[in-house]
């Protein structure tokens, strides 16, 4: 596979001329922490007075489980798609692009607000349109539980050191997405789709 240009320096690049939007494209790792924590905590709360604990667990782990199958068709086929055209090209560079030519970026490793709560705000309606008013609130908290922790663990995975076998292995597989072959390995938090649709 061709190599393309990664820096292993901690640098943060200037991508914006404005320094509101150079503003709005960094972001400290604990920021959606403070922004989803109360929102998923308010729809579990929900949920459970709507459909009593047991119907809301199971709401919450499909919820969870369609998360992972989201974080591997956007990171797949949305984050690794390659425009021709020069403006698609900058898009591309915007969204994902720069956390594979500067991985070791801490700024730029969890998707920042300006970005994350449209997106939220888009699957919420997508899944009310989807969904019956008793599944939605339950299941729309594992799906943002499941991004919270796809934020966290990605961030982790650049950051942190680990003993434990389970999250040697996560980062191993996802430190061979960025430094071998970037057309593998879609899954940050779990091989599971890897394994389904043979990207391992």
């Amino acid at each position: 596979m061709k190599k393309n240009f990664v820096s292993n320096s901690k640098e943060s690049i200037r991508m914006f001329k404005s320094p509101l939007l150079e503003g709005l494209s960094k972001v400290p790792f604990f920021v959606p922490l403070i922004v989803y924590v109360p929102v998923v905590g308010y729809f579990c709360w929900r949920s459970v007075v709507a459909n009593g604990f047991l119907s809301f667990v199971g709401y919450l782990l499909l919820g969870l489980l369609v998360w992972t199958l989201t974080e591997y068709i956007l990171h797949r086929f949305i984050f690794h798609f390659y425009p021709s055209s020069e403006w698609g090209k900058r898009i591309h560079f915007i969204f994902h692009g720069v956390h594979h030519d500067y991985p070791n970026d801490a700024q730029r490793l969890v998707m920042p607000p300006s970005a994350s709560i449209p997106l939220a705000l888009a699957f919420f309606f997508l899944f009310k349109w989807l969904l019956s008013d008793l599944m939605l609130d339950g299941f729309f908290a594992g799906f943002m539980l499941g991004y919270l922790f796809y934020d966290m663990t990605h961030y982790m995975l650049h950051h942190a050191q680990f003993k434990n076998a389970f999250w040697k292995k996560l980062k191993q597989q996802h430190m061979l997405h960025h430094y071998d072959d970037s057309t593998k390995k879609y899954g940050v938090t779990s091989d599971i789709w890897d394994k389904v649709f043979r990207t391992r």
